[in-house]
């Protein structure tokens, strides 16, 4: 007579309910990671938006330009291979996005709506009906004030 050797139904049915259970209290913290992630990421941008347009504007002075000026300077400040441009003193929305490293495909910097200027991916760029998990940037609506920043990630809006 023949041993046979396997899994009985009785284990395989125990088996498959504790992976059914590990995966329902996984799978929601999984979700929640993913959120957690895009928040840090747009933290992370904010963070070198900022960072750009104060070296931007520091370069700017530098070089003997007023802190209010506006327009493109002669020489041209060129800082990583972009040109820029200024409005009263800080980068025009359009030189913020390459100055602070904002590029496809880690971010989608194209079909936003102003002032936002960049979202953690295609599903979260606050266009109705998606959440908005965005970062925005107004440059200085006049001379000797700061730029506006703000950011709309939540754990809410990036989930």
């Amino acid at each position: 007579m023949k041993q046979q050797q396997g899994f009985t139904l009785i284990e395989l049915v125990v088996v498959i309910t504790i992976l059914g259970i590990l995966a329902a209290i996984a799978l929601p913290r999984f979700a929640a990671l993913q959120a957690d992630a895009r928040v840090a990421k747009m933290n992370g941008a904010m963070g070198s938006v900022k960072g750009a347009a104060a070296m931007a504007h520091g370069m700017l002075i530098a070089r003997g330009f007023d802190a209010s000026f506006t327009g493109t300077p002669v020489p041209n400040i060129i800082i990583e291979g972009t040109t820029v441009a200024y409005t009263n003193g800080y980068p025009t929305e359009a030189s913020i996005v390459p100055l602070a490293g904002l590029a496809a495909p880690d971010y989608v910097i194209a079909g936003l709506t102003a002032p936002r200027i960049a979202a953690p991916d295609a599903g979260h760029t606050g266009v109705a009906p998606l959440p908005d998990c965005t970062i925005s940037y107004t440059a200085p609506a006049a001379a000797n004030t700061l730029p506006t920043y703000a950011i709309a990630a939540t754990l809410a809006t990036c989930s």
